[in-house]
């Protein structure tokens, strides 16, 4: 953020960096969920979507916590968290498209990647 930043943009920066937070939070609660869910000695469709799922849930909780610290991070590092979240979100919604019973994780996955390229478009 700039010296020339108003309160209000300030305000809506922060409001959009939480909503990603959120965002990465419930996606990564879904996708640890579903991963626990599929049956490790499954088929190796099954074993792939487990995979994604329990990738998912980690890169969505790194994600969170950044957005959560007041740290120094500048803000090429911190859309390189959020793309590759997104990236991740959108493959792994693919993934629990796969199977029965994915709808939820797989829409909270979208719910992320939305949110992340949301935030992405307010960092300058």
């Amino acid at each position: 953020m700039t010296t020339t930043t108003t309160q209000q943009e300030l305000f809506q920066f922060l409001e959009d960096r939480f909503a990603c937070a959120q965002a990465c939070t419930e996606c990564a609660r879904a996708c640890a969920l579903r991963a626990s869910l599929v049956d490790p000695d499954g088929t190796e469709q099954q074993e792939l979507v487990r995979r994604k799922g329990i990738m998912c849930a980690e890169v969505c909780d790194a994600t969170c916590r950044l957005l959560s610290e007041q740290n120094g991070l500048d803000e090429s590092a911190i859309r390189v968290q959020l793309e590759w979240c997104r990236t991740v979100c959108l493959e792994t919604a693919h993934a629990f498209d796969s199977l029965p019973g994915g709808e939820d994780g797989a829409k909270a996955c979208r719910t992320c990647a939305q949110a992340c390229t949301d935030f992405m478009a307010t960092l300058r």
